[in-house]
């Protein structure tokens, strides 16, 4: 009987004698940052001293938070598995769709679509009625800024625009083909109003309530845009892309693709005119569809996020603080259309030297639009030199995805390049031709490793306004010193004075705008001439006769939207680095 009280004794004791700290660290020793947090806990005053209110404050505080974060790891790891399962099983059913039309079809691709649509919007209601709540609101300043959200509406609108059109033209083959290419057009319609609104309200939000569910609902419609995009991205290059006959010499009659199975006809006379007017607003679709999932990873990564700065700077965006850089930009937008449209004419034409008169102008103007701008992003990074403004050490998911997007998307324009690098060399870069084709990507090049390091520069320095901000603070602080009247009166005049003439861009701050602005208005000009038809790569068959018409379409159509993107997406990022310079 003594041994067996003994027993219980020591059971007892283990039972209820407290754990230090490091057995908790014991316990889950993956998680390093609970640790770090938890080691916090052991400088606990003893009950012998009484803690004061600021320590007992500050110890309630803490405690919370290490329990929030090691709980979040299930929600991180589940919202991936379904963007990564949708992802894929998306990629699937568009290549299949593409290339396979008796097996799987545009009606099961747009039926997958439906489904996601319908299921991202059921969340996107959840989360309006239950989850955004204001006493649980935390705001991130930084992400979903005004310009960016005016832009996603712009292209909403016009992606609304090309649904609308899609619909007029389905219904006249509503007679002989299924209904489902009617209805697709309608739920993306909705979608887009319902999103549109979603993100215009809540892109700042940083979620605090139902953690889990909110980051796969977020996922979801992060992994919905990107099918979303993936369709519009295969749909537009089957359209400009027609697999020639391989018996024959390539030419320009390689795309241009027919809209369809010609064997049911429209029942009203004005489809063909729809059919047009809605491939051309496939690029502001696409755009749309990126600029969305951008903002719902930004999202994502503010789940939970306790953002210790609140304060939003008022940026102002002035544009009479620049003069040569819009008016530069606007001659080479300006030449940069009329030069896209006698290209779009001409290479139409059955006359094989209408057609390379054609080709040499258009080589011609890119040669030209990206010397310049790789001159202009060289002094940009020249006075970044004498620049001192201090970089920026805080963490910002906005500022990390701008700067991932930027390199990410460039990776397409690279690929394009350097193949045709390697093709013009060995083949000897014979004709004029080849030499300008040549030049034009080797030049490329150069402008997107210019551009980048300009841009990402940019982006890491500390806004000028912050440094106004703390010298006008400091002054202030100065003047207060000061007793008499008459002198804090002075005080407040130079205040005055010294905020004008900080307010004003001194030189360095009005070249780095020039430079954006320019780089800016460019990148514009070669966003519109790709997304809008030019493909020089299939018009110019040297590439094709050296890599195989299959191997190069796949590389064209694959790298090409990036490359499309990765111009949009840099003027954004050179609006963000205008606006802070």
């Amino acid at each position: 009987m003594k041994t067996v009280a003994q027993q219980m004794l020591r059971t007892c004791n283990k039972l209820f004698s407290r754990k230090t700290p490091n057995d908790i660290v014991e316990a889950h020793p993956s998680n390093i940052e609970t640790a770090a947090q938890l080691e916090n806990i052991q400088h606990f005053p003893s009950p012998s001293h009484p803690p004061s209110v600021e320590a007992a404050r500050e110890s309630a505080h803490h405690v919370p938070v290490v329990m929030e974060r090691a709980h979040h790891g299930g929600g991180w790891l589940l919202s991936g598995i379904i963007c990564i399962n949708i992802l894929i099983l998306g990629c699937a059913l568009v290549s299949g769709s593409a290339f396979n039309s008796v097996a799987i079809t545009a009606v099961h691709r747009q039926i997958f679509l439906i489904i996601l649509l319908l299921l991202t919007m059921l969340w996107m209601f959840f989360y309006t009625v239950f989850t955004s709540r204001k006493d649980q609101a935390v705001k991130d300043s930084h992400a979903g800024p005004v310009w960016l959200r005016v832009g996603l509406v712009l292209f909403g609108l016009l992606s609304l625009l090309m649904d609308i059109f899609k619909i007029a033209n389905y219904v006249g083959y509503l007679h002989c083909d299924s209904a489902v290419k009617v209805a697709f057009p309608v739920v993306q319609a909705v979608f887009l109003l319902v999103q549109t609104y979603f993100l215009w309200i809540h892109a700042k939000d940083c979620v605090q309530l139902h953690t889990n569910f909110t980051r796969c609902g977020l996922t979801l419609t992060l992994s919905t845009n990107l099918v979303v995009w993936m369709a519009a991205v295969t749909e537009e290059s089957v359209h400009q892309t027609e697999i020639p006959d391989l018996n024959y010499n390539v030419s320009h009659k390689m795309y241009r693709a027919s809209y369809g199975d010609k064997k049911c006809k429209c029942s009203h006379s004005v489809c063909d005119t729809f059919k047009v007017a809605y491939y051309y607003l496939y690029p502001f679709n696409i755009e749309y569809s990126l600029f969305a999932s951008a903002m719902a990873y930004v999202m994502w990564k503010n789940v939970g996020r306790l953002v210790q700065d609140h304060s939003h700077h008022n940026v102002k965006f002035r544009p009479k603080d620049v003069c040569l850089g819009p008016l530069t930009g606007i001659l080479l937008v300006v030449a940069g259309l009329v030069t896209f449209i006698v290209y779009e004419v001409n290479i139409l034409e059955e006359d094989e030297e209408t057609r390379n008169m054609a080709l040499l102008i258009h080589f011609i103007m890119n040669i030209v639009i990206v010397s310049l701008m790789s001159m202009s992003a060289v002094i940009g990074c020249i006075f970044y030199r004498l620049d001192r403004r201090e970089h920026v050490s805080e963490k910002n998911p906005t500022r990390s995805l701008d700067m991932g997007l930027l390199v990410g998307a460039s990776m397409g324009q690279f690929i394009i390049s350097y193949f045709t690098i390697v093709a013009v060399v060995a083949t000897g870069a014979r004709g004029y031709l080849n030499a300008l084709n040549l030049a034009w990507a080797v030049l490329t090049v150069l402008q997107l490793g210019l551009q980048n390091y300009f841009i990402i520069e940019g982006l890491h320095r500390e806004p000028f306004h912050v440094i106004q901000e703390a010298a006008l603070h400091t002054n202030a602080h100065a003047f207060q010193e000061h007793i008499e009247m008459g002198i804090v009166m002075e005080s407040n005049k130079s205040s005055y004075f010294l905020a004008s003439s900080l307010d004003k861009p001194n030189w360095k701050r009005r070249v780095l705008k020039e430079v954006c602005a320019f780089l800016l208005l460019a990148n514009v000009i070669l966003w519109i001439m790709p997304a809008f038809g030019a493909r020089p790569q299939f018009d110019h068959p040297m590439e094709i006769k050296f890599y195989k018409f299959t191997m190069w379409a796949a590389i064209v159509n694959i790298g090409l939207p990036f490359g499309i993107f990765y111009r949009m997406h840099s003027v954004a990022s050179l609006f963000e680095v205008y606006l802070i310079s």
